[in-house]
C-alpha cells in the first residue's frame, strides 16, 4: 500500500478532479493549490512528499513557484514532477532547469504517472 501526501497546483477544475481521482486511487493523500502562489505557500504549510505542479497557473507560473520551493533549504528536497500541456521541444529541457525532477505532459496517462510517482516515492 502506497502512503505518501502529495500537493497538486493545478487552475483547471477539471484536471484537479481527474488527478485527485487518480492519486487517491493509488491510495495517496492530496492537499490542493489552485495557482503558483498558493502552492508556495501550500508547500511551506504542509511540507507534502511531491509535488505535481501545473506549469501554466495564474498569479505566479509553475516556473516561478518551483524555482521558488527549490531555493528553500526546508523545501528543496521534495520532488516536483511537472505535469503540464507544454509540449513543445524544450519544455521538458527547461521545465527540469527551473528546479522540476520530472516532467508528464498531458493528458494525463494513468500508468506513466503512477510509475513517476513509484520512482520518487518508493
Amino acid at each position: 500500500m502506497r502512503a505518501g501526501r502529495i500537493l497538486v497546483v493545478e487552475d483547471n477544475p477539471d484536471n484537479m478532479i481527474l488527478i485527485c481521482d487518480i492519486l487517491t486511487s493509488l491510495n495517496y493523500s492530496v492537499v490542493q493549490a489552485v495557482d503558483g502562489e498558493q502552492g508556495v505557500a501550500m508547500a511551506m504549510s504542509e511540507k507534502p512528499d511531491l509535488i505535481l505542479m501545473d506549469l501554466s497557473l495564474p498569479r505566479m507560473d509553475g516556473w516561478q513557484a518551483t524555482q521558488h520551493i527549490k531555493d528553500d533549504k526546508d523545501l528543496q528536497h521534495i520532488p516536483i514532477i511537472a505535469l503540464t500541456a507544454h509540449a513543445l521541444i524544450g519544455d521538458r529541457e527547461r521545465a527540469l532547469a527551473a528546479g522540476c525532477n520530472d516532467y508528464l505532459s498531458k493528458p494525463i496517462n494513468f500508468r506513466a504517472l503512477a510509475n513517476k510517482l513509484d520512482a520518487h516515492l518508493g
